[in-house]
């Protein structure tokens, strides 16, 4: 009988490699942390993540290794190539980063090399390459010696040891310690907001003052709480040697300085920069990290690279912004290096996307609902309809600021919906939509929790902060549910919500919902939030991703392992867009030009209609994050699971092998994911995935894992009787135990503890009818015979 991927490992390709010189440290298996899926309408994370398997050259025996080829096995029964695409993808994407892939049946192997985008023929394992070769080979690709002094970072040893970093994580480190190797002084990574970029941050630099190559490095970011967090991790593996910046002090003593632009004086245009060019003289710093560097607002923080000209600067975004209608010929240095990333820093040398963060389990899951806005029952919604002067004809109209009644014919002809509560503010979209959105919280869990409403203005925060909380007050005297304080309150930064962060963040029991205008759009560190609400039109994807980016981070203390976005603006279009700018004088949603002054207007009459315009699920589109509607998540889902069994026989036989329907699940898109979600969306969680499958691809009548359980018993009744009665009632409590928990649980060894197995006669009743696992295996082809 052939072997299976597992043995195949175990016994043909892990024995060859050590022939070869593979030892287990130039081994290393890199397991995520398990995606997290959504039951319902609960996440929880799957016990096993993905595994991959890297090899690491190393140049001296206490040498940090350094990842060059992923290696892929297969089954021995499938051609060594099978699979090869899917680990370049892997590999080459950048996900491992890693220029060599190679497939593997245990017998003979195939080799991907990226320098020259070839595949080898077939050939024995006996020939597999030695460490030397594969060295050899990375160095001529990569174009320098690992024995050079512009590659001693590469081989310097992570200082807390691999245990806490994460895959991503060391693949960026190298992928910029690479850069450096070749001589070159400018790197751009962009990591999906909660990826850890603070902790690859204080690595690089660890890792390069470890090799003596760090003299001064500066750490800049654009706000005190960003500085906060990251001088807290400096100081864990910098000790005293790391400092923040204060206005009062320059902290020259120290080699790691994290500074904000304000403090060096360079957060705007205007400002005069003093602070930087009086305490710390041009080439001062031999590193620089620019944290959030996809910013335009801060028009003089390219002052700092351009007075350090002869130090490595690494750029750190989750947006990096490209802009476009600009020739750069005739435009200033500064506008080259602060609105253009990619021209000035090159292409990101890593990236890890939030859907990508998503499957592996770093970052939360996520659901979007998507609402639709009527105006006066029109036939099409507010957003392509706006408000022309004579919708206003019959409707109350005011001076927002002073009450005084306006004539509408003295409006502008038309108010399109990104001027909505700004401009034209309407009391009755702002009620309507607030409680459209605390009935969704309702059917979702409950009203308290922990939300971001992004506004249009300050006035309109202010407004929404007061509905959802006389909303809240309203259900909570209804329901005789004691209030809990602070429940809605305004965090922009005209108020003082700064202050409430930290309730925000830490209380369990007050500050739920905070509304805000663009305060919370970028850096804050906000875990605990459960949901990201549009309320506000916005054009950017930059800003966009950076809003949602508030809820992709898990919480381990409350179990968050999934966030919901609440669209009532269409921003969810903007998925998968370009991070692309065209050159204007014109601000991104968030950023703030002074205009003349104009009172907005109030108007009060409008019949507003909420209704539901789509529910969707993130997932990798093209190599992007994107919403899929449920309907083609699952046409998606079903072309993959016909073209991998064409028929319900030919799926039942994979079924039934744990090792054929595990990898039959991962090939799916989004892999297992993919089924467990659109259970959940199906509300099926009483059936097995074998009958949610079966009957997406074959159109077989479904019966949940009780019903199966049963029909088990009377189906196959004669077989049972002809066995010994514990057997039988041992297999009768295998089946019942098959309704409670599905397929997995008869292939757990824990299945013969329970004690409803027991007590039937448990694993020794088995053993008197021959193997267990030949019985067991029977058991499951009769549990899903037609």
């Amino acid at each position: 009988m052939p072997l299976n991927e597992s043995d195949t490992r175990s016994k043909l390709i892990d024995p060859a490699l050590y022939a070869r010189g593979w030892k287990e440290d130039n081994i290393k298996r890199e397991e995520t942390a398990g995606a997290v899926d959504m039951r319902d309408g609960k996440a929880r994370r799957r016990s096993h993540g993905r595994m991959d398997y890297t090899l690491r050259v190393k140049v001296t025996a206490d040498s940090q290794p350094v990842a060059v080829a992923l290696i892929e096995a297969k089954a021995e029964s499938l051609p060594p190539d099978h699979g090869l695409e899917q680990a370049k993808a892997y590999a080459v994407s950048k996900r491992v980063n890693v220029p060599f892939v190679i497939s593997t049946n245990g017998h003979l192997f195939v080799l991907y090399e990226n320098f020259t985008r070839t595949t080898s023929k077939p050939r024995p394992l006996t020939e597999f390459p030695t460490p030397e070769e594969l060295r050899n080979a990375y160095e001529k690709g990569m174009g320098f010696s690992l024995e050079s002094d512009l590659a001693k970072p590469l081989l310097t040893r992570y200082s807390g040891g691999e245990a806490t970093r994460r895959y991503y994580q060391d693949a960026a480190i190298r992928a910029v310690f690479e850069k450096i190797a070749k001589g070159e002084k400018r790197a751009l990574l962009s990591l999906a907001t909660g990826a850890g970029k603070t902790f690859i941050a204080v690595n690089l630099l660890r890792r390069i003052a470890d090799a003596g190559q760090l003299k001064k490095a500066l750490f800049i970011c654009d706000r005190d709480e960003l500085r906060n967090q990251g001088l807290a991790a400096f100081q864990n593996v910098f000790g005293a040697d790391a400092a923040d910046v204060s206005g009062k002090n320059p902290q020259k003593n120290a080699r790691v300085l994290i500074a904000t632009y304000q403090t060096l004086g360079i957060e705007s245009d205007e400002a005069d920069a003093s602070f930087l060019t009086e305490n710390y003289p041009e080439n001062y710093f031999s590193h620089i990290i620019i944290d959030e560097c996809h910013r335009s607002a801060w028009g003089k923080w390219s002052l700092v690279l351009k007075r350090n000209p002869n130090a490595v600067q690494i750029g750190l975004t989750a947006t990096p912004r490209k802009l476009t209608g600009i020739d750069w010929d005739e435009n200033p240095e500064d506008e080259k290096i602060t609105a253009d990333n990619v021209h000035y820093f090159g292409e990101p040398v890593y990236e890890y996307e939030m859907s990508q963060g998503m499957d592996d389990g770093y970052l939360a899951a996520c659901e979007v609902i998507q609402r639709n806005i009527f105006l006066d029952r029109k036939q099409e919604p507010e957003e392509q309809t706006g408000v022309s002067q004579p919708d206003l004809k019959q409707k109350e109209v005011t001076n927002a600021l002073t009450g005084e009644q306006v004539d509408y014919k003295k409006l502008a002809k038309r108010y399109d919906a990104g001027s909505f509560e700004r401009q034209l503010q309407m009391p009755d979209r702002v009620e309507s939509m607030c409680r459209d959105l605390f009935n969704l919280f309702l059917r979702t869990g409950g009203p308290e929790q922990k939300t971001i409403i992004f506004c249009a203005g300050d006035s309109h925060a202010d407004k929404v902060a007061i509905e959802m909380g006389n909303l809240y007050a309203g259900w909570c005297n209804d329901n005789e549910h004691k209030a809990l304080p602070n429940y809605a309150f305004k965090c922009t930064s005209a108020s003082s919500g700064n202050d409430q962060l930290p309730d925000l963040r830490a209380s369990s029991r007050s500050y739920f919902i905070a509304t805000t205008v663009d305060l919370l759009t970028t850096g804050v560190d906000v875990p605990v939030v459960e949901n990201i609400v549009f309320f506000k039109y916005v054009r950017s994807p930059i800003a966009f991703y950076q809003m949602v980016g508030r809820g992709t981070r898990l919480n381990p203390p409350t179990g968050k392992l999934m966030f919901r976005v609440y669209d009532y603006t269409n921003a969810s279009r903007l998925f998968g867009k370009e991070f692309l700018s065209r050159f204007s004088e014109t601000p991104e949603p968030g950023e703030v030009m002074p205009k003349p002054f104009t009172p907005p207007i109030q108007v009060e009459g409008f019949d507003v209609t909420i209704t539901e315009a789509g529910h969707s699920i993130i997932t990798m589109v093209d190599g992007k994050a994107m919403p899929v509607t449920v309907e083609e998540y699952k046409e998606r889902l079903t072309r993959s699971l016909i073209e991998k069994a064409p028929t319900l026989d030919f799926f039942r036989a994979l079924w039934i092998d744990p090792e054929a329907r595990h990898e039959l699940l991962a090939s799916l898109p989004d892999g297992v994911r993919s089924a467990l979600l659109v259970r959940s969306l199906a509300q099926m969680d009483s059936y097995d995935l074998y009958d949610l499958l079966a009957e997406m691809g074959y159109g077989l009548a479904t019966r949940t894992r009780l019903e199966r359980a049963a029909a088990f018993t009377y189906k196959h009744a004669a077989w049972l009787k002809d066995m010994p009665v514990k057997s039988a009632e041992t297999l009768r409590a295998l089946a019942l135990q098959f309704g409670r928990a599905g397929t997995e649980v008869l292939e757990n060894l824990h299945i013969f503890e329970t004690p409803e197995v027991q007590k039937a006669g448990g694993l020794d009743s088995l053993r008197a009818m021959g193997r267990p696992a030949d019985i067991l295996r029977e058991t499951k082809v009769r549990l899903f015979a037609a």
